[in-house]
């Protein structure tokens, strides 16, 4: 594997994917007066961007071209390597490459493997977070790879992220911690939904219940802010349900390798299929609610 030998102070860096978190993080490194390239497989996503100062490019190729950082942020694994593919012949060998979309710890093996083949630094970076910490440069990243690699890629992480967890120089080990993360995030949105599906059944004003809870040890800003948002109807994506269900097989995927049990997750990953069954995989995942109704 390459490893870049300097750090540019203002790494010029391709963005592939701008969906909800892509298009957040490419503004993120805008503000940072970082130069931007950015693509996406649906091209009315990217060409926004320009308005921000961002160089919209038709191909993968050309985003990576003379890039010192390629970033992605796609849908899952498979988008991924076929993204990288599409975008080689525009490669140079010694770039780094930060692999920030969710796809799991076997995907992010054989994505490190091609970026080893192609010469590239790999850094395993997931994030936490949703659209509106995007937008604002304040997610969570959590980075594995070598340490030179993660050196030179300090602008860009400090650009996208307000805290970065170091999980090791092994890829994967970001990617595992993300899958824990996102145990948790995915299971508490679902018991929120709960809440408030018991709530509607007792004829009881949800609003009591959030009442009762706010400023207690049992409250959060999580339950107060999905909880308004489905109350108020807005269903805007911040993580949207299909890529919550996605992530929630690759959770139980990684539980049946390693022999674990995980109750709550296949529930929440059962609540979530028959939520977008129903016409609601693009909304927030908060609309895992209408999975409680007796007709979603």
């Amino acid at each position: 594997m390459s490893v870049p030998s300097t750090a540019p102070d203002r790494p010029t860096v391709a963005v592939l994917g701008t969906g909800i978190m892509g298009a957040g993080m490419a503004r993120s490194l805008l503000r940072a007066e970082l130069p931007v390239r950015v693509w996406n497989r649906t091209h009315a996503k990217a060409a926004p961007l320009a308005a921000d100062g961002a160089h919209v490019c038709a191909s993968p190729e050309e985003a990576v071209s003379g890039a010192d950082v390629v970033l992605t942020m796609l849908h899952d694994g498979p988008s991924v390597a076929e993204t990288i593919e599409a975008a080689a012949p525009g490669l140079t060998p010694g770039t780094l490459w930060l692999q920030c979309a969710t796809v799991g710890p076997e995907a992010t093996t054989e994505l490190a493997a091609r970026a080893a083949e192609l010469g590239l630094a790999y850094l395993d970076a997931p994030v936490a977070g949703t659209r509106l910490p995007a937008e604002r440069g304040e997610l969570t990243v959590f980075v594995a790879g070598p340490q030179e690699a993660q050196e030179a890629a300090a602008p860009v992480l400090e650009a996208i992220g307000q805290r970065t967890i170091r999980a090791g120089e092994e890829p994967g080990a970001a990617s595992r911690l993300k899958l824990v993360v996102n145990t948790w995030v995915i299971n508490l949105v679902n018991s929120v939904a709960e809440c408030l599906n018991l709530a509607e059944a007792l004829e009881l004003d949800p609003k009591v219940f959030l009442d009762a809870m706010a400023g207690g040890p049992l409250d959060s800003a999580y339950l107060q802010g999905k909880s308004a948002a489905l109350l108020s109807g807005d269903l805007t994506p911040s993580f949207a349900l299909s890529t919550a269900l996605k992530d929630a097989r690759l959770i139980l995927d990684a539980a049946e390798r390693t022999g674990v049990r995980l109750d709550l997750m296949t529930a929440s990953a059962a609540r979530f299929t028959r939520a977008q069954s129903a016409g609601h995989g693009e909304e927030d995942m908060i609309a895992t609610y209408f999975a409680g109704r007796s007709q979603p």
